[in-house]
């Protein structure tokens, strides 16, 4: 799979939308990302086209009158224009027929948001991810004669899978997809056996998610100088990173930046890219980064689609710090909920009071116990050392007994050996 970033000028587009039940502004928002996305693909908007209609056509999704219109528009533009990007979800049969009327490359957003994850892989378990879900909703739309298969050549939305090994495996997608998702199997026992290790150390893991460009690896960065990769585009960050973090207390903690999350993020991504988001399912804390600088509608629909996502992952229950970043660029007088922390992941400010609040969680599940242990069991007093900050021991007659602070996990571990009272047997 040729996941190479083609090196030419940025494609000239038009930007297509369907408006069935949006109001102006939510319509023009939704192009405004689908612009954003195109740029981040290497692409950029020379003008947008919106159909109002109670319900797609079967044949062209925008009926053939603004077809026709959008194909004298296109026919203006001499050839300059390689692309039309439609922000809805087209069959693979509308795809033909508008190429045919438009003759030019014609994707939908679906398509575009898989071609950047193509960009942006890097990790082969990314590159496995993205391929699986490349084949399952792109192979079946590059088969055919003509512009469909002119796709494969290069230029956004042919990213994925090469032609060459379409080519050979058209007949056998199928088999192809089981023997990546068998590669990743192996890759995810790998990060399983990791976890485990992460689970048996005892030191809690937060996750930072949030929408897409909210700044969530520049918060990572700011605070374990793990420099990771922070653009100001759309899914500059795919493959998650964790590193880890010493709180002012001395507490330590595993932070871990995830892919960020998309108004009708494809159901193929969520799927081939299960396992990168189990980070979020598996994780103590989740730190929830909203972007404070933009307009209230948008961080309440952006809200909207994480929390949605956060319970689709399994994930509702978790404690969580809410954080509205990029507040360098908000005026004083913007409204942001007094609940919710306020910092500057760019700048520093409010970062004290995130670590505080990590600080004041990771603290209020660990219990200072006391544990004795008899002589026949002494071995398992190397337990404590490994699970368990050792505060002090005294050696007495019949065994051992530890002072220790213990998390949750190993309170159940030697919950046991814990002295009650005066009590050296529960």
């Amino acid at each position: 799979m040729n996941l190479e970033l083609f090196k030419e000028e940025k494609t000239k587009a038009v930007l297509v939308s369907l408006n069935e039940n949006m109001t102006e502004q939510e319509n023009i928002s939704s192009l405004d990302e689908l612009e954003r996305l195109l740029d981040t693909a290497g692409g950029v908007a020379v003008a947008r086209v919106t159909q109002n209609r109670t319900s797609p056509d079967k044949a062209t999704y925008i009926g053939s009158g603004k077809v026709k219109e959008l194909a004298e528009f296109i026919s203006a533009y001499d050839g300059e224009i390689g692309l039309v990007v439609f922000d809805n979800e087209l069959s693979p049969s509308q795809i033909a027929n508008l190429e045919s009327e438009l003759d030019t490359r014609v994707i939908d957003r679906t398509m575009l948001i898989l071609d950047i994850f193509a960009i942006h892989a890097t990790t082969g378990e990314g590159k496995l991810q993205v391929e699986i879900a490349c084949l399952r909703y792109t192979a079946p739309r590059l088969m055919g004669q003509g512009l469909k298969l002119s796709r494969l050549g290069g230029g956004i939305g042919t990213r994925g899978p090469g032609e060459s090994k379409l080519e050979s495996d058209r007949r056998h997608i199928k088999r192809r997809i089981d023997a990546l998702k068998s590669e990743l199997a192996e890759l995810e026992k790998n990060r399983a056996v990791k976890r485990s290790a992460r689970d048996k150390s005892g030191t809690m893991s937060a996750a930072i998610i949030g929408y897409t460009n909210a700044g969530k690896s520049t918060l990572l960065n700011y605070l374990t100088d793990a420099g990771i990769l922070a653009e100001d585009k759309l899914f500059a960050t795919l493959d998650p990173t964790t590193r880890r973090l010493t709180l002012p207390s001395g507490n330590e903690i595993l932070l871990t930046d995830t892919v960020g999350f998309i108004d009708r993020l494809p159901t193929h991504l969520i799927k081939a890219f299960k396992s990168t988001l189990d980070e979020l399912r598996y994780a103590d804390i989740i730190i929830c980064l909203t972007d404070a600088s933009e307009p209230d509608s948008e961080r309440v629909k952006k809200r909207a689609v994480t929390e949605k996502l956060i319970e689709e992952l399994g994930a509702k229950e978790k404690r969580l710090i809410t954080v509205y970043n990029k507040i360098d660029k908000v005026q004083e007088e913007e409204f942001i909920p007094n609940d919710s922390l306020r910092i500057s992941a760019k700048n520093g400010t409010g970062i004290d009071s995130l670590l505080s609040e990590l600080d004041e969680m990771v603290s209020c599940g660990k219990k200072v116990l006391k544990l004795f242990f008899p002589h026949a069991v002494r071995a398992k007093t190397a337990d404590v050392y490994r699970h368990a900050r050792v505060i002090g021991s005294e050696f007495i007659d019949d065994g051992v007994i530890i002072t220790a602070e213990c998390d949750r996990r190993a309170q159940g571990m030697f919950l046991e050996y814990a002295i009650i009272g005066n009590n050296k047997k529960p």
